[in-house]
């Protein structure tokens, strides 16, 4: 008998764990420098080379999954992200913990292209949307929280603190996926596994992944571009293999999972750098204390966290797109809103606003994220779930990159610490006008994606 609110509960877990590691890890990097003796360039590597490994190994992991079974795969990821954060606590040089934030982005990857399938599998196609919402909102808190909390660990227990949580967590999860998830009855062995085109595509997304916050110089304008030539690459492989990685027919017969992950992607990239950039804002311009700046900034998390589960049920009784539309509108004007602050702007103002685009996300994500899943076959969830893995990597790589690029143009002529913060709010307030637009065209491809439910009647295997 298959016991769902276990698998809620583990699954929602390492939803949790693998984002909040990423963010979390970002607060703690000045403490890991001085311990370690590491310079800025070698920093930028140990936050890097997760989301890098984690983005190359994602849509292979997923077809795996999908080939030989999710449990196992599951399962899998657990033990080498459990083995990988203890490995990251007990770093004693760079290089170390560099590699074993490589391997803590393969087991993220596992466990991320296969926890949605399972949950979704798990669950009739009339209950996908709320526990989705509660999935989603265990993700988006992971990414919000992780610096609040990871602040308090490495001030109070030291940076080391953080990857042994995450390992202690893992470690709770682990027995009860053993003995929850109902091994895979249903495997598809078929065929050869598409090495040539999991290679081209890990060395294109790689490419892409590494490049992006390096533009616009010359090195991030020839990566990305050698990045997309080889994702080109892909896809005309893709289309003559007999047995390939992504099969092509799931983006030409299926709009509603093309138009889902392009919202996705855009919804991340515009998004993602919110907690950054209110950071710089509450403590550089407003000067706030990082525990009171973190204490305003936990009111976003908070929305989203009692809202993603209703926002799922809505979706799963309303089309997703109306759902998912209305909440990317929100989030247009919450961003917006953002691009006028100033100096002396009220903090009443910031937490509305804040509660308002959490509102928006919890909105936005549930219900796309249900689309997705609920858009293709059984046999496809798991390529489905780490298709939409790919996109919140990548666009929150796109995210940085765009921040990091408009703040650079302001900041890096700037002589003064009086100039300075006047060119850092003017490059935040240029930063969330550019947001606010991308989600104005995510809001376009977020109602064109039509409706989901009028292929039930098509497709049987879907419910």
């Amino acid at each position: 008998m298959m016991r769902k609110t276990p698998i809620l509960l583990i699954t929602t877990l390492s939803s949790f764990l693998t984002p909040y590691m990423g963010s979390a890890i970002n607060i703690a990097l000045p403490a890991i420098g001085k311990d370690l003796d590491m310079n800025t360039l070698m920093l930028g590597w140990v936050a890097t080379s997760y989301l890098l490994s984690a983005s190359v190994f994602l849509l292979p992991l997923g077809n795996i999954a999908d080939r030989w079974g999710r449990k196992r795969l599951f399962v899998a990821g657990i033990v080498v992200f459990t083995a990988a954060s203890f490995l990251s606590a007990i770093s004693t040089d760079s290089t170390m913990l560099i590699v074993s934030r490589l391997l803590n982005g393969i087991g993220g990857a596992m466990t991320y292209a296969t926890s949605l399938a399972i949950l979704t599998s798990s669950y009739p196609k009339s209950e996908r949307g709320k526990v989705l919402g509660i999935n989603v909102a265990a993700v988006y808190l992971g990414l919000s929280l992780g610096p609040t909390l990871g602040g308090l660990l490495t001030q109070w227990l030291g940076w080391h603190s953080i990857f042994y949580s995450c390992s202690l967590l893992s470690l709770v999860v682990l027995p009860v996926a053993i003995y929850s998830i109902p091994s895979d009855s249903k495997k598809d062995d078929s065929g050869n596994f598409d090495l040539a085109g999991s290679v081209v595509y890990g060395a294109g997304i790689a490419a892409v992944v590494y490049g992006f916050p390096k533009m616009p110089g010359i090195e991030g304008l020839v990566w990305v571009g050698a990045g997309i030539t080889g994702l080109m690459f892909f896809v005309r492989i893709e289309k003559e293999s007999n047995n390939p990685l992504l099969s092509m027919e799931v983006f030409r017969q299926n709009p509603v999972f093309v138009f889902s992950n392009i919202a996705a992607f855009i919804n991340y990239s515009a998004t993602y750098a919110l907690v950054f950039l209110m950071s710089l804002y509450l403590q550089q311009i407003s000067g706030w204390s990082p525990s009171k700046a973190g204490m305003i900034l936990v009111a976003q998390p908070v929305m989203m966290t009692l809202l993603s589960p209703i926002a799922g049920r809505l979706s799963d009784k309303y089309e997703p797109a109306i759902v998912a539309t209305s909440g990317m509108i929100i989030t247009v004007a919450g961003l917006a809103m953002l691009a006028f602050i100033g100096a002396s702007t009220g903090i009443g103002f910031i937490i509305a606003v804040l509660m308002l685009l959490g509102t928006g996300f919890a909105l936005f994500s549930s219900p796309n994220t249900n689309a997705v899943m609920s858009s293709v076959k059984p046999a496809q969830l798991g390529i489905a779930s780490a298709t939409l893995g790919t996109m919140r990597l990548t666009g929150q790589t796109m995210s940085m990159g765009i921040t990091l690029l408009i703040l650079s143009l302001y900041l890096g002529k700037s002589s003064e610490i009086r100039t300075e913060g006047i060119e850092l709010l003017n490059g935040i307030k240029l930063t969330f006008t550019v947001f606010a637009l991308l989600c104005v065209a995510g809001s376009f491809f977020s109602m064109k994606r039509g409706k989901l439910r009028k292929n039930d009647n098509k497709s049987p295997e879907l419910n």
